[in-house]
């Protein structure tokens, strides 16, 4: 698939759930991927890029930035407190904000910078104990805790377990979202995006289909 095949499926998925055109943003995730696709699809005019580690994006995207305009980075992967200084200087979003210690972290640099990336808060929907987030009845007490601290929330992530329909984490994300006044929902990945649109998705975050298979 393409860049362009992305943008087409997403057009129509917008078409199909009578949203505006342009109204889901596309996150192409380019973690672990040789700087060749990158290059490729930076010059296929994609400039909102996804990253799971701090590192990584710290040796990949200064370069591409003085090459090329206008990229927004968002991290999309967790984020170690001990990292959170570095991450500021990096991404324009984070989507990985899922515990009491690491609000508190980006509150203080927020304080110190003057600055903070858009955050979004990762819930763990389908409550896994290997995946990250906070567990959907803990969210309501989350928000509010990161809002005391004038974090700028804009909004909920989550990927749902591999082996459960997306839809009803998608729905559950939605709820959430809605009861905390919160618009942005960080969800849908290359194989079910048309279904988090649907439902509300205002960020998609979309690799192999993309890119192709990591090698």
């Amino acid at each position: 698939m393409s860049l362009t095949e992305i943008n087409s499926r997403l057009a129509q998925a917008c078409a199909d759930a009578g949203r505006a055109p342009g109204s889901v943003t596309l996150i192409a995730v380019s973690k672990m991927q040789p700087d060749a696709r990158v290059v490729s699809v930076l010059n296929q005019g994609q400039r909102i890029f996804g990253e799971n580690r701090v590192q990584e994006a710290a040796g990949k995207w200064p370069g591409f930035r003085e090459q090329y305009d206008g990229i927004e980075l968002h991290l999309i992967g967790p984020l170690q407190t001990n990292k959170a200084r570095q991450a500021f200087g990096l991404f324009q979003s984070i989507h990985t904000l899922d515990r009491p210690k690491l609000a508190k972290t980006i509150a203080r640099l927020a304080q110190e910078t003057g600055h903070c990336p858009r955050l979004f808060i990762q819930v763990n929907t389908g409550q896994e104990p290997q995946k990250a987030g906070v567990m959907p009845e803990q969210a309501d007490a989350f928000i509010t805790e990161c809002r005391v601290l004038d974090l700028p929330i804009e909004g909920l992530m989550c990927i749902p377990p591999t082996e459960e329909e997306p839809s009803l984490h998608f729905a559950l994300l939605g709820k959430i979202a809605a009861r905390n006044g919160l618009s942005g929902l960080s969800m849908g990945m290359s194989g079910d995006f048309e279904s988090a649109v649907a439902l509300g998705a205002t960020h998609i975050r979309v690799g192999s289909a993309i890119f192709g298979a990591r090698d």
